[in-house]
């Protein structure tokens, strides 16, 4: 089996694994996020959401980038892999100390309680643990084994949830969140030592360092931009906003973010580390981008639209969460803001994998100061909702990073684009006409959902048959002949890039 099919059929197989296990994490996700925000009122929740992102704003300076440079790089060996570990250990016992001299600063300057003050620093030890995890996570998605990958995401998922929605329920408010945290954190990194064994080395080469950081310094600054434009933004708000409409804001850009976290999430685990190895193959690579944003786009945008136009019967029908209603007009942006996102992400993620980092930092300080304008500027005048449509405006600004893709590979970026939106969008019209027909109770709810997803099916194979049915059947075939104890080669199987 040569190098490329290798490639493929680990990615596809590592595709389906991380898409079919993590649609179990999603539910979990969205159900207990549904319970939570039942239980805990929008205050609450708002404090959950300044406390997490003043801890990541910490959390930056735990990392320089080497896990991603461990990634990207085409051979690594012992020497990478001790010198990534010590820098982030020593990285991660110095914020560990910072945080919690810290703690009374950030306490005074979001009101916190004595609650919200056990939260940051059950959230920074979380930190330091999760460090401890990066070398096995890296091992295992250099390997594109994202099985076990998957695997302790389950049981950290159901960890977290679990116990914060037993807690909420048993009155524990914000320290809910304090304990499921904490004990996720243990369970993970148990489990990931388990599933990849690898003794930890402590020593810095400096060959290895500096080979590293040529990478991983461009990799953790766009990140850094990252922090800056989202992390750093909440914290902003958050300390001129009231909890309630931080909560209110959060609530929003949680529901629109489910999709991202269950699609796109996956496929750009996947593909990173794929396309890395894929980068000196230029036809394979183009094909490769092509599909990943041709299925991207095939479920997020039905699922956003219908976001849209169903929410505001779910806040009627389903009880105590018509306390949300004043988030609806923010859920609508932030989705606008996830669908340029779904797509801009695959884009951004091929810069990083064919080494083109620069680009991407180009287009992240962009980002960062179109938000840094605009946020301000929009709150200012329409309060909280001015958030949400700043998020609206800076992604739009999406074209940018298709254009510059087009201009550095012979990709066919629209046509795999506009057939689902304008497919869903066309399924959002009829399911808004029948939902405004139908009285308002959780039976037409589901009923309409479930009308919405036949109706997408539909348009899809009237409007564009040929090309849904090539897509799949491409992926389908390489992945039913990656099954073990097939018989067949995989060389000679139709390409997933054909």
């Amino acid at each position: 089996m040569d190098k490329i099919s290798q490639v493929k059929q680990k990615t596809v197989k590592g595709l389906v694994a991380l898409i079919a296990r993590t649609g179990l994490l999603q539910v979990i996700a969205v159900v207990a996020t549904f319970i939570l925000t039942v239980f805990l009122d929008p205050a609450q929740f708002g404090v959950f959401a300044i406390v997490a992102a003043a801890v990541d704003i910490l959390v930056y300076f735990s990392d320089i980038g080497l896990a991603g440079a461990l990634i990207q790089k085409q051979d690594i060996n012992e020497k990478d892999l001790a010198t990534t570990f010590t820098i982030q250990q020593i990285l991660s016992l110095t914020l560990l100390g910072l945080g919690f001299l810290a703690g009374s600063l950030v306490a005074n300057i979001y009101s916190l309680s004595l609650a919200g003050i056990w939260l940051f620093r059950a959230l920074l030890v979380s930190v330091f643990l999760s460090g401890l995890k990066t070398i096995p996570s890296v091992l295992l998605e250099r390997k594109l084994d994202f099985i076990k990958v998957v695997t302790v995401q389950i049981a950290e998922t159901l960890i977290f949830y679990g116990l914060a929605v037993f807690l909420a329920w048993k009155g524990f408010g914000v320290s809910s969140f304090s304990w499921a945290v904490l004990f996720r954190s243990v369970i993970g990194l148990i489990m990931i030592y388990i599933l990849a064994p690898w003794r930890p080395r402590i020593g810095i080469d400096r060959i290895s360092f500096k080979k590293l950081i040529s990478f991983g310094m461009p990799f953790q600054l766009n990140s850094l931009l990252g922090l800056v434009k989202d992390r750093m933004l909440v914290a902003y708000y958050g300390a001129i906003l009231s909890p309630v409409h931080v909560g209110y804001l959060q609530w929003a850009e949680r529901w629109s973010l489910f999709p991202l976290r269950m699609v796109v999430d996956n496929v750009s685990k996947v593909t990173f580390p794929a396309y890395s190895r894929l980068q000196a193959e230029r036809d394979h690579l183009v094909k490769a981008i092509e599909k990943s944003i041709f299925f991207t786009g095939l479920f997020i945008f039905p699922i956003l639209i219908g976001l849209i136009v169903l929410a505001p019967t779910a806040l009627e029908v389903i009880p105590k969460y018509n306390k949300w209603q004043p988030a609806l007009l923010a859920l609508g942006l932030f989705s606008i803001n996830a669908m340029w996102s779904s797509i801009s992400t695959t884009i951004t993620n091929a810069f990083a994998a064919m080494g083109k980092i620069n680009i991407n930092l180009k287009l992240m300080l962009m980002w960062t100061v179109l938000t840094w304008i605009l946020t301000p500027l929009l709150m200012s005048k329409y309060g909280y909702n001015g958030v949400a449509a700043a998020s609206a405006l800076v992604a739009s600004s999406s074209i940018i990073p298709m254009i510059i893709l087009k201009r550095i590979l012979p990709i066919r970026l629209f046509s795999n684009i506009w057939p689902q939106l304008i497919n869903a969008l066309i399924m959002g019209l009829i399911i808004r006409y029948v939902n405004l027909k139908l009285p308002f109770t959780i039976y037409s709810l589901l009923f309409t959902v479930l009308l919405g997803a036949i109706l997408y099916g539909a348009l899809l194979m009237v409007l564009m048959p040929k090309k849904l049915i090539a897509e799949i059947k491409s992926v389908w075939l390489l992945s039913s002949r990656a099954k073990p104890g097939t018989g067949r080669n995989l060389a000679k199987s139709r390409d997933l890039t054909e």
